[in-house]
């Protein structure tokens, strides 16, 4: 996985996404999870497009069961992008690169 994909756990959830001077994308997953593992690559290619302007995140569910309870995630991949320490948009299921772009961007704007 690249290394510009920050790795999400119950105990940095608040410095790494509510903290984030950047938006976030957090990636809701589990390793056994196929569609997880689609996205994976488009993921890595976002982290590397946007550097500097968002942060490309994941959180293995499996591992960490407070902050997905927290949120309500009921099905992986979902998608969520977090601004200025707030929840601003919410997507599940795995999507192709030009939405899940557009996706993002939009987010952002709002």
């Amino acid at each position: 996985m690249s290394d510009k994909i920050v790795q999400i756990t119950d105990a940095n959830f608040q410095e790494e996404i509510l903290n984030s001077s950047l938006p976030v994308l957090l990636d809701f997953w589990a390793p056994w999870c196929a569609p997880c593992r689609m996205v994976l690559p488009i993921l890595e290619q976002l982290a590397d497009e946007l550097d500097g302007k968002v942060k490309i995140a994941k959180m293995n569910v499996d591992e960490n069961q407070v902050i997905p309870v927290q949120f309500g995630i009921r099905s992986i991949p979902t998608m969520m992008v977090f601004q200025n320490g707030n929840k601003v948009a919410e997507r599940p299921g795995a999507l192709p690169k030009p939405q899940l772009e557009a996706f993002i961007k939009a987010s952002i704007q709002a």
